[in-house]
């Protein structure tokens, strides 16, 4: 419900801070006084049209915020959720205009868009009034109405799930068609790739293993390439070149050739350190060539699994650029293929099982969804009967009101059945009935839907409901006839009224006296919540005009006491 209202220079209003309870609350005042720019304001938080016009004078912004506390599990808190805007305890809307007619709205302190702020709005008060638009002449809200006062939930769960199953069983047939319907256009394209890809036979992993053997081997082949090269440096590549073993050799018998003759020959070799060093050069030699003739050997090397593997890795990463894929993704590729163009094959059949499905879930939705026609029809009648009782003590005696269920052709079925819900009027005898808002007039229409909310209130979900002289042009019975109707919504229902009965007045759990001042050349707005002297004084006034009598205050005691005053006070 909404527990507070407060308004900053908004046109004749500088400051106002209201709070609100629970059951009916009234708000007077002269013709005037300002009860308007209090609906304006309020509309202003619940996301209504901004106007430069509403900004006071003199000033350069006006500020609402309209606080509410929400049901338990209520609709709003869905939307709070949905965008990040959940409180605890309360809902705070805020709209900030300036005098160049721009706005800025929020919810609990974000900034919003006005849109959702007006969403949220609406799921928090609905206004009812001669000129707005109001909630019960939209037909597309008629159906929920209905729903919610005369028909069992479970019924109406059991069409929204037999629905869902239909359109998912819809869903699955189509698919199956697009994909025949696919494979049957690209049937010879499938068969040349699944063969093509069949042949390859990709493993999941082989890329990356294939790369590290190609690796391998790429290295193995450069380390033998590299000894290949060093033993070709140390031995004889041709008869002209004999080799560094061979000039080691010849070096040696060089040397050999210095030895001393005769007595000299006592004294040794001179050369003998060169030669020891030369034949120890020649034995080093000897050994590095067998020590590389044997890496050699022992290499891995095998130019042609190099080739193989190379081969297989190109042909993979080929095969993935043609088809647009990873070379990783080329067996689920497969996969796909292999299952679209068995599909060609199976696809008759699935497509009669599938389409006997559909069949099928449209029988038990349409067999849910005439059990909803007809627990609709039942609740129809007994809400013509119910809203019938109350309008001939609001002066609407002559009217009829009805409510048609009708069919709807296949195409506009949906989650809420197959029918077509609309309240309908005939204002006079003869009258074919027509839509709420065009046949009835503003006060007509103003008193229908009151006598429409006192039936259907037990189910409405917006849990604050704003009446705009509900009672214009009514007076004596009828007034009090809606005061007495306005107390039974209230009893489930926030409900607020500005009123200029003082029957609907003496009927409320509050009353707020709206009235305007002049002061220094300047003139407010104010509002305040009346005692029950107060109060008194009020009623009086609007039974007497600008003169109170003590009849007059006897007649308001009267009304306040819930008794009918004097037939010459009633006004």
């Amino acid at each position: 419900m909404l527990t507070a209202l407060s308004i900053r220079d908004v046109v004749l209003i500088e400051r106002l801070d209201l709070s609100f309870g629970q059951g009916l609350t009234v708000l007077t005042g002269e013709t005037g006084a300002g009860k308007s720019i209090l609906l304006d304001s309020l509309g202003l938080a619940l996301g209504a049209r901004a106007e430069s016009g509403l900004v006071r004078a003199t000033t350069e912004q006006a500020t609402v915020t309209a606080c509410f506390s929400p049901p338990d599990d209520h609709a709003v808190s869905a939307v709070l959720d949905e965008h990040g805007l959940a409180a605890e305890d309360e809902v705070v809307l805020r709209r900030i205009v300036t005098k160049d007619g721009k706005s800025r709205a929020f919810v609990n302190d974000h900034p919003v868009g006005v849109g959702l702020l007006r969403r949220i709005g609406s799921l928090l008060v609905e206004v009812q009034g001669q000129h707005e638009q109001m909630s019960l002449a939209d037909p597309a809200s008629h159906a929920g109405l209905l729903d919610a006062f005369g028909v069992p939930a479970p019924l109406r769960t059991g069409v929204a799930e037999a629905w869902r199953l239909w359109r998912d069983a819809l869903a699955r047939l189509d698919r199956a068609r697009d994909a025949i319907a696919a494979a049957e256009r690209d049937e010879q394209w499938l068969r040349h790739a699944v063969e093509e890809l069949a042949t390859l036979a990709p493993r999941i992993g082989e890329e990356e293993s294939l790369a590290r053997e190609r690796q391998r081997l790429q290295q193995n082949e450069r380390r033998a390439e590299a000894i290949a090269a060093s033993l070709a440096e140390i031995t004889p590549r041709d008869r002209r070149n004999a080799g560094p073993a061979a000039a080691l050799r010849a070096a040696a018998r060089s040397l050999q050739r210095l030895a001393p003759q005769g007595q000299a020959e006592a004294a040794g070799n001179p050369a003998e350190p060169a030669l020891a060093a030369l034949e120890r050069a020649e034995e080093a030699l000897a050994e590095a060539e067998t020590l590389l003739t044997r890496l050699i050997a022992d290499a891995d090397v095998d130019p042609r699994l190099l080739e193989q593997s190379e081969e297989r890795l190109f042909a993979l990463r080929a095969a993935a650029r043609k088809h647009g894929v990873a070379v990783p993704d080329l067996p689920a590729l497969l996969d796909t293929l292999a299952a679209r163009l068995a599909a060609l094959e199976t696809g008759a059949a699935e497509i009669a099982t599938l389409e006997q499905a559909a069949r099928d879930t449209k029988d038990r939705y349409v067999a849910a969804a005439t059990a909803l026609s007809a627990a609709r029809a039942t609740a129809a009648g007994k809400l013509q009967k119910a809203v019938g009782k109350e309008l001939p003590p609001l002066r609407l005696d002559k009217a009829r009101f009805f409510a048609e269920v009708g069919g709807m052709p296949e195409a506009a079925w949906g989650p809420g059945g197959m029918d077509q819900v609309r309240f309908l009027i005939a204002t006079n005898p003869g009258q074919e009935p027509g839509p709420l808002a065009r046949v009835a007039s503003g006060g007509e229409l103003s008193r229908l839907m009151l006598a429409m909310k006192v039936v259907l209130s037990a189910g409405s979900a917006v849990p604050t409901l704003v009446f705009d002289e509900v009672d214009s042009g009514i007076g004596g019975a009828t007034a009090a006839a809606v005061g007495e109707r306005l107390v039974r919504v209230a009893e489930g229902l926030q409900v607020l009224v500005v009123t200029h009965s003082p029957q609907v007045a003496a009927r409320g759990a509050s009353h707020l006296r709206v009235a305007k001042s002049a002061a220094r050349d300047r003139t407010a707005t104010t509002v305040d919540h009346l005692a029950p002297d107060a109060r008194r004084e009020e009623i009086a006034r609007m039974l007497a005009g600008e003169t109170i009598t003590e009849s007059a205050r006897a007649a308001a005691d009267d009304l306040l006491r819930g008794q009918k005053p004097p037939q010459g006070m009633l006004v």
